[in-house]
């Protein structure tokens, strides 16, 4: 009982036996992090089209339910600039304008996101997020770097542009009103910039976000900014939000299901990415479907205190595991820290400029935009490459969900391709060994005479059994027919269905009329399990499945065969 309690509440595992001596790492950790996500929360609810505050909302009981029921001693969770973007994208279609709807709306959509992942963690579909393929992601994660980027330039210019998902419509709207920009907005945005990005590079450990939002807030109170144009913030509600069911409504949720199920994946994706890359750094392991777990409770508590979804965040955790974090104890200071920032400090963010967040938010997300990638496919594969471009322009071109869904697509489509025309290569002994190698990437290897011998590199299944007959008909038009054997080596046969062993009991007989034997070299017992079920031992006696591609050869041209070059056509 009690190791199903600590497999499904991981605190109950780490609490108990928690070390003083880690206590000053965690406060430090708690403080720090807390620090840096009062701006990006604000920020980021900002971007996500709702109210600042509920950028704090969301930063305090998700985190500390997390805390409690994730894996990960280092990850920080809470609001994130792709999960804002989505929010903003699903959310926007269905309440427009209205403050309220769009809130309600929001609030659903963590509800509907944190069970979409709960259930998916007790199913154990962590597997799932495999479709999301690395090129997927880095294409998808560019292009929305650029959406995200590009939203945020009305509040960095001080005009109203519409909302738009697509960067030419936003970038259009800004040059048709350039008459109508706010110098003093403009120079705000642009002087806090330069702020984020310096001391970036000076000082990486710098709570450099809550150093521009001090300045800016100081700098609007000083001089009347706000009063000349200057959009700010304004009046912040003081105390915690209270609790209280989401309005459910059926409608709206249908509505919200594609952006629900995109975050609930996209969200997991960028949170277990980030926690594996730290626990591999701290060594100890991740369970991902915990994991599941842990940001589906979060996520559906959250939406019982108006919050948005969240998920793990790669530059809070970084500053997180900097500073000293040990447990997720420091997650909890954070939450804490946040709660009283909320009871006591709301006050102080009145004339905090709204060019300010879209500053933070803009240096936070361009440096998503994935160059390296780009490069390291272009020498490495460029298939992949092709994937990446197609998941970018896609999502510039069609939008945030589309976007995602055309790369995952595309993906299928390449893997569905790749294993229909698999790898196949005619085999040859190595001078002087008993090693059968690809001819084409080994010139010295010999092939027997009279015998052909392949390799298919893939599952044997009905996707790829015209492949393979049409590839065998060819190497024995090249042969003129003069064959005494052909060896598949089935070595790299993980897999077998049906229709692939009714297509090797057409080539048996189609080679017992012609006089040329047929041998499976190497078979894996699951895949003869499923011969036998076919009665394909009923063409092949027991010699045609030796053990490797030699004992075949043997078995045709006996141990007398010394592997030397001779005229095999």
């Amino acid at each position: 009982m009690s190791s199903l309690l600590h497999r499904f509440v991981p605190a109950t595992e780490w609490l108990p036996a928690y070390q003083k001596k880690n206590f000053r790492g965690d406060l430090s950790a708690g403080l720090t992090t807390a620090v840096m996500l009062i701006p990006q929360g604000m920020a980021y609810a900002m971007l996500a089209g709702l109210d600042p505050i509920i950028g704090l909302y969301a930063s305090v009981v998700p985190v500390l339910l997390y805390a409690v029921l994730g894996t990960s001693r280092q990850l920080a969770v809470g609001p994130v600039a792709m999960v804002s973007l989505l929010v903003a994208s699903g959310v926007g279609a269905i309440a427009g304008d209205d403050p309220t709807a769009y809130l309600a709306a929001a609030v659903m959509l963590s509800l509907v996101v944190g069970g979409m992942q709960l259930l998916m963690g007790l199913a154990r579909l962590g597997f799932l997020t495999s479709f999301l393929s690395h090129p997927v992601l880095s294409g998808f994660t560019s292009a929305a770097a650029l959406i995200i980027g590009m939203s945020q330039l009305k509040h960095l210019l001080g005009v109203n542009i519409p909302r738009s998902h697509h960067v030419h419509h936003i970038l259009l709207q800004a040059v048709e009103r350039a008459s109508e920009v706010n110098a003093i907005t403009l120079g705000i945005g642009v002087v806090s910039i330069v702020l984020l990005v310096g001391l970036k590079k000076v000082s990486p450990k710098f709570p450099r976000a809550l150093a521009v939002v001090v300045l800016g807030t100081l700098a609007v109170w000083g001089f009347g900014l706000h009063e000349k144009g200057v959009a700010i913030v304004g009046g912040v509600p003081a105390g915690l939000p209270m609790p209280s069911v989401p309005a459910f409504d059926f409608a709206v949720v249908r509505e919200l299901i594609p952006t629900a199920l995109t975050i609930a994946l996209v969200g997991f994706m960028e949170s277990i990415a980030v926690a594996q890359a730290f626990a591999r750094r701290h060594k100890y392991e991740i369970d991902a479907d915990q994991e599941l777990i842990g940001l589906g409770v979060a996520n559906l508590g959250g939406a019982f205190f108006s919050a948005y979804p969240v998920t793990g965040g790669f530059s809070r955790t970084a500053v997180n595991d900097q500073a000293g974090a040990v447990t997720p104890l420091a997650s909890i200071i954070t939450a804490v820290v946040i709660a009283i920032t909320l009871l006591f400090l709301t006050p102080l963010f009145y004339f905090l400029p709204k060019a300010v967040l879209a500053a933070i938010i803009m240096t936070a997300v361009f440096g998503l935009i994935d160059v390296k990638e780009v490069k390291h496919l272009w020498k490495v594969d460029r298939a992949d490459l092709v994937l990446l471009a197609i998941t970018f322009f896609a999502t510039l071109s069609f939008g945030i969900e589309q976007g995602i869904l055309t790369g995952v697509g595309a993906s299928i489509v390449w893997f569905t391709f790749q294993t229909t025309r698999p790898h196949l290569a005619v085999l040859g002994r190595l001078p002087g060994t008993r090693v059968w190698r690809n001819i084409k990437r080994n010139p010295d290897a010999v092939r027997a005479p009279g015998i052909l011998a392949i390799r298919m590199d893939a599952p044997f299944f009905y996707g790829n059994t015209k492949y393979l007959k049409d590839a065998l008909n060819s190497l024995i038009a090249e042969n003129n027919g003069q064959l005494t054997a052909i060896i598949i080596d089935a070595t790299a046969l993980s897999r077998i269905d049906s229709s692939a062993v009714g297509a090797l009991k057409e080539l048996a007989e189609d080679y017992k009329r012609r006089n040329i034997r047929l041998y499976l070299a190497g078979i894996r017992g699951p895949v003869h399990d499923v011969i036998k079920r076919g009665h394909l031992d009923d063409l092949l006696p027991p010699d045609r499945f030796p053990l490797n591609v030699d004992a075949a050869v043997s078995e045709v041209l006996g141990d007398d065969w010394e592997g030397k070059k001779v005229d095999a056509a």
